[in-house]
C-alpha cells in the first residue's frame, strides 16, 4: 500500500485550518494548532504562499487563505453547475440530432469531456466522460481556442501536431480558422482528428459573459458531413444548444 505524503498531509491539515474559525491567524497559533515546529510550519506556508493557496498579511504578519483556492473552487463549481443545466438540452440535442453530444471544458492543455450524452441508437457505445481531447483539431477545442483567451495562449504553446492529413497545424492557418469561428459562431473538425468522424460545436458562456465550455455533435462523417458539407441543421441545433445552456447559466441573448 503506498505511503501518505506527510508534507502534503500538513499543507492540507493547514489550509483546512485557515479555512475555518478566525480570518487570519499568526504561524505560532498555526505550529501550535497542528503540533508542529515553527521551521516546518513556515515551509509549508512559504510554498503555500508561493503558489498563491495563502496570502500573508503584510501589516500583522498573519495568514489567509488564498485567492488560488478562490479560483479552484470556483472552476469546480462552475463544472458542476455548467453540467447541471446542460443535462436536459444535451439529451434533447441527442435525441433530435440522432448523434453523440460531448460536453467540454478547458484542462490541461486539452479538453476535458465533462458530459455524454450516446447516440440514441442500439450500437455499441464508450462513456467518454474524463477523456482529453486535443485543442486545435477538435471542434469543441477550437471553438474554446477561439473564445477563450486562456485556450488561445495554451493552445498556440503547444504541439499542434498532425492526426491526419487535413488537421491545421501551420499558426497563421491555425489563427485564420479561429477568426472565421469567432464570425460564424461554431466550429467544425471533418476528420481533422479521427478519421471517418465530424462534428460540429459551439461556445457556452456564463453570466459575466465569459466562455466556460463548449458543446458538440459527433458522429460519422458520411451523417454530419455527407459529400462534404456540414448539414445546416446540425450546426443550428448545436448553436440553439449552446445558446440555451448560457442563458440558463445567466448569460443572457447572444
Amino acid at each position: 500500500m503506498a505511503k501518505n505524503i506527510q508534507s502534503l498531509e500538513r499543507a492540507a491539515a493547514m489550509l483546512r485550518l485557515l479555512a475555518g474559525g478566525e480570518r487570519r491567524l499568526g504561524l505560532s497559533d498555526i505550529a501550535s494548532s497542528l503540533g508542529l515546529a515553527k521551521g516546518t510550519a513556515h515551509g509549508i506556508l512559504r510554498t503555500l504562499q508561493l503558489e498563491g493557496f495563502v496570502e500573508q498579511d503584510a501589516a500583522s504578519g498573519r495568514y489567509q487563505l488564498g485567492a488560488e483556492l478562490l479560483r479552484l473552487g470556483n472552476s469546480y463549481l462552475d463544472v458542476h453547475e455548467l453540467r447541471a443545466r446542460a443535462l436536459v438540452w444535451t439529451d434533447d440535442l441527442a435525441r433530435s440530432s440522432g448523434e453523440s453530444v460531448h460536453l467540454g471544458v478547458l484542462h490541461q492543455h486539452g479538453v476535458l469531456i465533462v458530459h455524454h450524452v450516446f447516440r440514441p441508437d442500439d450500437s455499441r457505445q464508450v462513456l467518454e466522460v474524463g477523456a482529453m481531447q486535443p485543442l486545435h483539431s477538435t471542434a469543441l477545442g477550437k471553438v474554446l481556442s477561439a473564445y477563450d483567451p486562456v485556450a488561445h495562449s495554451e493552445v498556440l504553446e503547444t504541439d499542434r501536431r498532425s492526426f491526419t492529413a487535413r488537421t491545421v497545424t501551420a499558426a497563421d492557418e491555425f489563427e485564420a480558422m479561429l477568426d472565421l469561428i469567432r464570425a460564424q459562431g461554431w466550429a467544425a473538425d471533418a476528420e481533422e482528428t479521427w478519421e471517418g468522424v465530424a462534428a460540429v460545436a459551439a461556445p457556452i458562456h456564463d453570466r459575466r459573459r465569459m466562455p466556460v465550455g463548449a458543446v458538440a455533435v459527433t458522429g460519422a462523417v458520411e451523417r454530419v458531413a455527407p459529400g462534404g458539407v456540414l448539414r445546416s441543421e446540425l450546426i443550428a441545433a448545436v448553436r440553439d444548444c449552446a445558446r440555451a445552456v448560457s442563458r440558463d447559466l445567466g448569460a443572457g441573448r447572444f
